[in-house]
């Protein structure tokens, strides 16, 4: 019942790092904007009071947690920037590069951060594991140039993925209806993230695999000794 208990837990932790997030920042929004358009609201006053679901819920974050975060600042600095200039401008279109501006940003700075002492993967990853796993995940990082070479791809791969969102947003948000922009754009998201899931779970699978440890979870579990004894290449290809 422990290890049962102790992975209903994680699991849930993992909802609420990944889940409430999607759910805030894509899907609610998503929602608001069509039933605002079904009672002819203007699309940039529909796309600005949706806008502020995500905002709101930043804000909320940064006071509960006594600091804010990257993401939370910029959903932030984006809807003011981006509802300033569309009144000015009098284009809801503005508003919809909003969209596009996001992972624009949030894809530069996860590149960057490959080169910093700990990439973007690495910090997310804590998030998922949890304090139980953290020596785990230093004693590999400190030990294991496969390990960090996972974690920096993994850094890359979701970079990249975002500036690739970021183009196809704002080809949409320029080309398209404005009405037809928010459902595609997020489905265009939401594709994205799923093959980026997909090839994540595969990877980390793959490595838990042949290193004995997990890339986002606890180590694997071997006998009665408790954690698998972290591989190095030489060691993998000796067994």
């Amino acid at each position: 019942m422990g290890t049962e208990g102790t992975a209903r837990a994680r699991g849930a932790q993992r909802w609420r790092a990944v889940g409430v997030p999607l759910a805030v920042n894509i899907a609610l929004p998503m929602v608001l904007y069509y039933v605002l358009r079904a009672q002819d609201v203007a699309q940039w006053q529909a796309l600005l009071l949706s806008g502020v679901t995500p905002a709101a819920h930043a804000l909320g974050t940064a006071l509960v947690r006594r600091r804010i975060e990257v993401f939370d600042l910029l959903v932030v600095v984006l809807l003011a920037v981006s509802a300033g200039l569309s009144a000015f401008s009098g284009s809801p279109r503005v508003l919809l590069l909003k969209d596009a501006g996001i992972p624009a940003v949030l894809g530069l700075w996860i590149l960057g951060t490959r080169f910093a002492a700990r990439p973007f993967a690495f910090h997310f990853a804590a998030r998922l594991r949890g304090p139980s796993g953290a020596a785990e995940a230093e004693r590999a990082w400190g030990q294991l140039p496969e390990f960090r070479s996972a974690l920096r791809g993994l850094t890359l791969l979701w970079g990249g993925a975002q500036l690739l969102d970021a183009a196809l947003s704002t080809m949409a948000a320029l080309a398209l209806p404005v009405d037809l922009v928010p459902v595609l754009g997020k489905i265009e998201s939401f594709t994205i993230l799923g093959v980026l899931v997909a090839l994540t779970v595969r990877r980390s699978r793959a490595f838990r695999g042949r290193y004995g440890i997990g890339l986002f979870g606890a180590p694997a579990v071997a006998g009665a000794s408790g954690a698998a004894p972290i591989r190095t290449a030489g060691d993998a290809i000796g067994t």
